[in-house]
């Protein structure tokens, strides 16, 4: 891929454009931001570091829009991060706008990229950039479930002490307090985890996970988390520029999938380099099919508040 460009050099933003250089998933990375100078900066130190980390991407910090034209893959990470006592729900007005006018923006350098959505509130900033961009709904994608799932599968190894990499996990919904961690399809190395846990413990698991941001908001006062979330963007845009077909969960356009019309929810899908070549559509229990309607009726209920 020749280009990919970050909106956005906050945390979130800057940190997704160093694992982009440092995994060299394409030759420029853009990073681009209001304030003049900090994506300038960021950028260049981020660059600096490439003799040492050997990579060969070019990194460039821009306030003009013209540097991120045809860019194939955007990942818009601006907007306002969450304070303590805040919902991700509270920022939903100032973020509308910020993420209306950044993908008017960089839709109309790049008109063939791929969105991938980072700002919050995600389900909801995710149908702001699709009817904003006027793109095919594949090519609009929601990073939620992917860091949901993390967090998750964090907990469980912990509580197991045993290493991530055996542990899967898929969790389900809008991202946020109603999200649907699925614990039937939650495993280590193909065994369920409910054979391995007692469901007090799971439910408290459960539990952290649906808290994960907020526990973070809650330590740093003034921020929100930025290491994950960025990891989880850059592993969505790993799969969708080397086509990988992987299947993971990520915040999608739905018509019919599930019950579900006309609302970004974070469902399986196949990621390759179409950006959602397919929705995954699992046969749920009646619980876990009326948590997820739930969770999609929440993201509903915020998306009629908007007034684009």
């Amino acid at each position: 891929m020749k280009k990919i460009s970050v909106i956005g050099a906050g945390n979130v933003g800057a940190t997704a454009a160093q694992r982009l250089a440092g995994k060299q998933l394409a030759e420029e990375v853009v990073l681009i931001d209001i304030i003049e100078g900090v994506p300038q900066g960021k950028g260049l130190d981020i660059w600096e570091s490439s003799p040492v980390e050997l990579f060969d991407t070019k990194v460039t910090g821009t306030n003009d829009y013209k540097d991120t034209a045809n860019s194939e893959l955007i990942i818009i990470t601006a907007g306002l991060a969450r304070k303590p006592g805040m919902s991700r729900d509270d920022l939903l007005a100032a973020n509308a706008k910020i993420v209306k006018d950044v993908t008017e923006k960089a839709a109309e350098y790049s008109p063939q990229s791929i969105l991938i959505v980072v700002s919050n509130p995600l389900d909801v900033m995710s149908y702001v950039a699709l009817k904003v961009s006027g793109f095919e709904k594949n090519r609009v994608i929601g990073m939620a479930g992917i860091l949901d799932t993390a967090r998750f599968r964090l907990f469980i190894a912990e509580a197991l002490n045993v290493s991530v990499s055996d542990i899967n996990a898929m969790v389900l919904g809008g991202h946020g307090d109603s999200m649907v961690p699925l614990i039937r399809y939650s495993t280590v190395s193909g065994i369920p985890i409910s054979e391995l846990l007692p469901k007090k413990k799971i439910d408290e698991l459960v539990l952290r996970a649906r808290n994960g941001g907020i526990e973070i908001v809650n330590y740093l006062k003034t921020g929100s988390a930025y290491y994950a979330p960025s990891s989880a963007a850059v592993e969505m845009a790993d799969a969708i520029v080397k086509n990988r077909k992987r299947i993971l969960p990520c915040a999608a356009w739905l018509e019919g999938e599930y019950g579900l019309d006309g609302v970004f929810c974070g469902v399986p899908v196949k990621l390759g380099s179409k950006g959602i070549e397919q929705i995954i559509e699992l046969k749920l229990t009646d619980e876990e099919m009326a948590a997820l309607k739930k969770s999609a009726d929440e993201v509903a209920v915020n998306i009629k508040k908007l007034k684009l």
